[in-house]
């Protein structure tokens, strides 16, 4: 670890040595302090909106209306995207950008530490003032998370609230991406260059110029979507000569490179994982930096594949779907290069390595029904079914979710120098996976039998299958608490990890004549030292 950073609490209070207690985690710039605060808001939020998840799944066990009024569905079906997105994945992913980077890259510490602090402390106050809504009059917002108009200027008043809080979370995204790339052009060790970089840090350099670019987008939508709401303006009111197809096409520009955002970044930490424990240097380095650059450029020329059935012009369809087709190129040569860096490697399977794995297997089913709806006749079909439900939960839970979880598995014995349960970790794994295909592969089924998402009700036919979805969405939903259980263990105690963090790796030859490579800043395997 960076000396200089493990010694940077010192210059939080110049006058006063080193913050104590609560006052220390409330005025910190010192990375590390930041990242695990990012971290725990996420895990806290991760709960927050699995309970949303576990409502709306409990609603649909069983045909008719149970438990919640439909309105309050709605609210539950817009709350828990907008927290699962803008609460767990992405701070989650700016936490392990704040633990990580500055060590991969040789730096002291963030380039901009009290910027730090400041995006950090924005989240909890914008979240606050987003959950509250749901104990206003006429309830939280019931628009879906992508807020359509003109629905979601139908309702409550609360929704005022709402964008008010997306800004704020949309300042802390900003502020913390702008610091990322001073950190990581500013930062680096003299000799680094570009190309020297881990692949965890190039991933996050291109989501923060994504992210620069995109949020003002959505603050643009959202504050427009205020003026059409409270201020009497016509942007998406075709009564007043508006147009709300417009509202579609400028949210889905923010949209969709939102959904790279939300990615990208899971694909520098499994870039860190396979090689590990392939004991391989990662095959196609370059062409990976390239692939990410690539998947990024595209994501702003197919955003109204999200709108085939809006009555779009048919050469803009053909656009937007070959364009769209185009984004499985590169994304087929990340998974392609993982594959290449696990082939006859000295493979051991400890739990980083499992997540890693159930990333690749289920991301890889995610992307091919993503192709699936990339395609326009296709897609008239599939179109606000539960089929899009199933697409987008393979690719963010095993995708997103699941990297952050093995990046926490990976670097928790660096972060608190102690070993977590490795049998535990295993179990959480293999619970976790098998209650997740419980819970979403059966949503293809009654997707493409036509069951319309985001409804309360349904009918008769959707029955079994639901009620299948719903055990998994409640079996996944608490085997999260072993994952709870592992982290508390880790960070309170146990035995120490060592150099050779991964049992057995001082025996294990590397299968490829290279060299470790030169840019990890980990201890290399015995043979080269």
């Amino acid at each position: 670890m960076s000396t200089a950073a493990a010694g940077h609490h010192e210059h939080d209070h110049d006058d006063h040595g080193p913050a104590k207690g609560w006052t220390r985690w409330l005025f910190t710039t010192n990375h590390k302090d930041i990242g695990t605060l990012y971290l725990w808001f996420s895990l806290v939020m991760f709960f927050i909106g699995g309970g949303m998840a576990l409502i709306i799944r409990a609603e649909l066990f069983q045909p008719g209306l149970q438990l919640v009024d439909p309105l309050f569905f709605n609210s539950m079906t817009t709350m828990h995207a907008l927290v699962m997105i803008f609460g767990v994945v992405m701070p989650a992913f700016v936490g392990l950008a704040n633990w990580m980077i500055p060590m991969m890259i040789g730096g002291p510490d963030m380039a901009l530490p009290r910027l730090n602090n400041w995006s950090f402390w924005i989240m909890p106050f914008a979240f606050t003032l987003l959950l509250s809504t749901l104990f206003m009059e006429g309830g939280g917002p019931a628009g879906g998370w992508t807020l359509y108009a003109p629905l979601s200027l139908q309702g409550p008043d609360s929704f005022a609230f709402v964008i008010f809080a997306i800004h704020f979370m949309g300042i802390s995204s900003v502020m913390g991406s702008i610091n990322i790339v001073a950190t990581i052009f500013n930062m680096r060790a003299p000799g680094m260059t570009l190309m020297q970089m881990p692949l965890f840090v190039w991933t996050w350099l291109i989501t923060a110029y994504l992210l620069i670019a995109v949020i003002p987008v959505l603050a643009g939508a959202v504050t427009m979507l205020l003026t059409d709401r409270f201020f009497g303006t016509s942007f998406f009111n075709a009564a007043g000569g508006g147009d709300p197809v417009m509202y579609q096409h400028i949210f889905w520009f923010f949209g969709h490179p939102e959904v790279y955002i939300l990615i990208l970044p899971a694909f520098g930490i499994i870039s860190s994982i396979i090689p590990t424990f392939a004991r391989k240097p990662l095959f196609g380095y370059a062409s990976m930096v390239y692939a990410t650059g690539s998947i990024a450029f595209l994501s702003f020329i197919v955003w109204a594949h999200h709108m085939f059935t809006v009555g779009m012009p048919l050469a803009g369809e053909m656009f937007f779907m070959f364009a769209t087709m185009m984004i499985s190129v590169p994304t087929g040569v990340k998974v392609f290069n993982w594959i290449a860096t696990m082939w006859r490697g000295s493979m051991t399977f400890e739990t980083p390595m499992l997540f890693a794995i159930g990333f690749l297997v289920m991301f890889t089913i995610g992307g091919l029904s993503g192709l699936m709806l990339a395609i326009t006749p296709a897609d008239i079909q599939y179109h606000d079914t539960y089929f899009v439900v199933a697409h987008f939960h393979y690719v963010l839970v095993p995708g997103a979710i699941y990297s952050i979880m093995a990046a926490t598995y990976y670097w928790l014995p660096k972060w608190t120098g102690n070993m977590y349960d490795e049998k535990w970790g295993k179990i959480h794994f293999w619970v976790s996976t098998v209650f997740l295909n419980v819970l979403f592969f059966p949503m293809h089924f009654v997707g493409l039998a036509g069951m319309p998402r985001r409804i309360p009700d349904y009918s008769m036919q959707f029955a079994d299958w639901n009620a299948v979805a719903t055990i998994g969405a409640f079996g996944f939903g608490f085997s999260q608490l072993i994952f709870v259980w592992v982290v508390l263990k880790c960070v309170k105690g146990g035995e120490k990890a060592t150099d050779e963090v991964w049992e057995g790796a001082e025996g294990l030859e590397w299968t490829v004549p290279s060299p470790a490579p030169y840019h990890t800043f980990e201890k290399p395997p015995a043979q080269f030292s």
